[in-house]
């Protein structure tokens, strides 16, 4: 197995060399004139690039591959079918984007016939090499332990066959009395004492990322007492970055979502990332322009709604409010003030004598959501996602449902699957089910779904508003 920095190296080498030289080969005189005798594919004539040109396609290919294979440069143990899989899929976009280049820009057109030579060369070398170099789930070797619940570190040192190199963790669940915290804030330095006998403490969390590249790490056996936003979240997100993958004991595991667990194994693997890169760059790609043409539309009526509330109460036009994000940042989110100055409650689905009229008006229409399309477009909420809760009032939803937590691994929406159905937080069990199922099931086209469908419910709403005022 080849293990990490080795393996980056070895992917990104690997690329760059197989499509250059596929590239190279395809333009060779004698390979052109060979296709050109392929019915049907080998028209229109063969072009060969010259020096300058070649040059140009070349980079060009390049860039593209290199783009769109990114992903599968990270250390992370994958199945030769799913690596397979996964290279065929990358490739065929990069393919299909240099086809369009040419398509599009007439100044620059690589030939039909190079492209379609480099693209059945490169479907199966490239495949073969990253199969080659991939790393194996069965044969993972280098473990390390990262939490503070001792309780929950031991639960996995005995569950686990995994070498097991060290941990890393802060020190005062482990520091014993009058020893010195030295180094970090966190005990970043190696100095203090170990809590697991023999096996030595790594570091405090600043340390992970060294850690994880200077042990060669390719296993991370995860154990909190709580899923801090912080250090937990911050945790899995530097295992992602790294191609680390994660496992945590099943007794210990009702915050995070799983790719799966069976009733025989005690040890569980994250999920750290439900949605493929290419689905997230559709993804914002849709948010983007969502936003961006709802923002321009509504512009006027943005107008209108900002005079409104500032002449039926005293008071700022936008009211903002602390939501948690993706892995539990928190960001600020706007809407249009419905009730009058701190007149917000942290309980959920409370209604309050302290709305106003134009603030009913548009709680009822759902105008009031409308300022979030910036939230949409700078990228701190999607269209589609579970709904942003208030920070405030996720504590009290976290004490009705343990695994309250594992909505944080997909950035918040301005719709979802909960909202279309009619679940809100006065529910946090049927809401959380709602969510979990968004998440494992989401796509494209699912997003697409609740987008139509909430748009055909607000109008919906629109329409009863205007039909009571006529009453």
């Amino acid at each position: 197995m080849t293990s990490g920095w080795r393996y980056r190296v070895a992917s990104v080498a690997g690329t760059v060399a197989l499509t250059a030289v596929a590239v190279t080969v395809a333009n060779y005189p004698a390979v052109q004139d060979a296709f050109a005798m392929v019915p049907y594919l080998g028209r229109p004539a063969p072009v060969v690039l010259s020096n300058g040109a070649l040059t140009f396609a070349l980079l060009t290919m390049l860039v593209a591959v290199f783009v769109t294979v990114w992903p599968l440069f990270k250390p992370q143990p994958r199945r030769t079918l799913d690596t397979i899989f996964l290279t065929e899929k990358r490739l065929g976009v990069a393919l299909l984007g240099m086809a369009a280049l040419g398509y599009f820009d007439y100044t620059f057109r690589l030939p039909r016939s190079t492209l379609l030579l480099t693209a059945a060369a490169l479907s199966i070398l490239l495949p073969v090499w990253m199969v080659a170099i991939r790393r194996r789930p069965s044969q993972q070797s280098r473990a390390v332990l990262v939490g503070d619940d001792t309780e929950a570190m031991r639960d996995l040192l005995e569950a686990t066959n995994l070498p097991v190199i060290g941990y890393v963790a802060p020190p005062s669940p482990y520091q014993r009395e009058g020893t010195p915290s030295r180094g970090m804030a966190d005990g970043g330095r190696v100095e203090q004492v170990s809590a697991f006998g023999e096996l030595p403490r790594l570091g405090g969390l600043s340390r992970l990322e060294e850690v994880l590249v200077e042990e060669d790490v390719d296993t991370v056996l995860v154990a909190f007492a709580e899923s801090d936003r912080a250090e937990f979240f911050g945790a899995l997100d530097t295992c992602h970055e790294y191609g680390v993958s994660v496992l945590a004991h099943r007794a210990h595991a009702a915050h995070v979502l799983t790719r799966g667990m069976s009733e025989n194994e005690e040890l569980v693997e994250l999920d750290l990332e439900p949605w493929d890169w290419l689905d997230h760059v559709v993804k914002r790609t849709f948010d983007i322009g969502f936003a961006g043409v709802g923002l321009l539309v509504l512009s006027p009526l943005i107008v209108v709604i900002a005079v409104a509330v500032k002449l039926d109460s005293p008071g700022p036009v936008l009211y903002s409010q602390k939501r948690t994000a993706e892995f539990g940042d928190v960001f600020t989110i706007h809407k249009f003030r419905s009730m009058v100055p701190e007149g917000e409650e942290v309980a959920p689905g409370e209604e309050d004598e302290r709305v106003t009229r134009i603030g009913r008006i548009l709680r009822r229409t759902h105008l009031d959501e409308i300022p979030q399309l910036w939230s949409i477009l700078i990228g701190d909420m999607s269209v589609v996602g579970p709904r942003a809760a208030w920070t405030d009032e996720e504590l009290l939803l976290e004490d009705e449902v343990i695994a309250w937590r594992q909505r944080w691994f997909v950035k918040p929406g301005l719709t979802g699957l909960a909202q279309i159905r009619g679940a809100s937080s006065e529910d946090p069990q049927q809401k959380l089910r709602y969510d979990l199922q968004y998440i494992r099931e989401q796509s494209f086209w699912f997003d697409l779904k609740i987008v139509i469908r909430q748009v055909w419910q607000v109008l919906g709403d629109i329409a009863g508003a205007i039909r009571s005022w006529d009453e």
